[in-house]
């Protein structure tokens, strides 16, 4: 609870056996200084960034309420639902392409709630920061999460990871939200970035399950 503004907030911190990891530590300050930039009403807002005895923190929003897993683990969604549920989201992504922030992570557990069902981008933890009209930036590291990964991030040293990374991942999600699955999954991480890079996902029409 934040008492000079009398609200609650949620924290998050660098863990304590993370301090002396000079990558997560740089990683971390990313994520606060991606997520702070942007303001828009679908994102989780960033209230304050900070260090605590060494230990680097931020502030942001508390949503009281699942993550649109959560919420599809009772079955997909109808498609003018799906629709409606993207929608904001892809607005949201929107504006932070325009500040310059790629979230190279959509996924449906990095969607919040709200208590109305509104839909909040949260975790930018595996975010980029770069300079919109960008023609494409460069990942040296496989980045993001195998069964939402579009082509390019898996393919890792010298792919072109630009702003068309996030449409794949909303294109994802709304593929889940469509028929309660991931476009690919399989018994490995390695299996599934070998189905995403070399075949089509299931038609949604047959991929209900």
């Amino acid at each position: 609870r934040q008492p000079s503004l009398s609200r609650r907030v949620a924290l998050k911190v660098l863990p304590f056996h993370a301090l002396e990891n000079v990558e997560l530590r740089k990683r971390f300050q990313r994520e606060a200084e991606a997520t702070a930039r942007l303001d828009h009403p679908h994102i989780v807002p960033v209230y304050e960034v900070s260090e605590h005895e060494g230990c680097p923190f931020f502030s942001m929003k508390f949503v009281d309420g699942p993550t649109l897993l959560d919420q599809l683990a009772d079955g997909p969604l109808s498609a003018d639902d799906a629709v409606a549920m993207l929608l904001p989201i892809a607005q949201a992504i929107s504006v932070a392409h325009r500040d310059g922030v790629l979230h190279r992570d959509l996924k449906p557990s990095n969607v919040l709630l709200t208590a109305e069902n509104q839909p909040l981008v949260a975790d930018f933890g595996l975010a980029k920061l770069f300079q919109p009209g960008d023609a494409a930036s460069y990942t040296q590291a496989m980045i993001g999460t195998p069964s939402y990964m579009s082509p390019e991030q898996a393919g890792a040293r010298g792919a072109k990871v630009t702003a068309a990374t996030d449409v794949y991942g909303l294109g994802a999600v709304l593929y889940h939200m469509l028929t309660g699955r991931a476009p690919f999954q399989a018994a490995t991480a390695v299996d599934t970035l070998r189905q995403g890079t070399h075949q089509e996902p299931v038609p949604p029409r047959h991929a209900y399950c």
